[in-house]
């Protein structure tokens, strides 16, 4: 197995990485939103009660 993002052979330590270093740079996309998980469109109101709540959540 290769390293999704440099392609080296990967560690098994580190799997599916090769090292600390590359399992990070993973991480680092996620989390600034280079990575998506696609979905279905949502029912409008769905995502109206999901805002409700969590503006709930943040009074308390």
């Amino acid at each position: 197995m290769k390293c999704p993002i440099c392609k080296k052979d990967t560690a098994d330590v580190y799997k599916p990485f090769c090292s600390k270093r590359c399992a990070d740079v993973d991480l680092g996309k996620w989390l600034n939103g280079s990575y998506a998980v696609a979905s279905e469109p949502g029912d409008s109101n769905e995502e109206a009660e999901l805002e409700a709540a969590l503006r709930l959540e943040t009074r308390h």
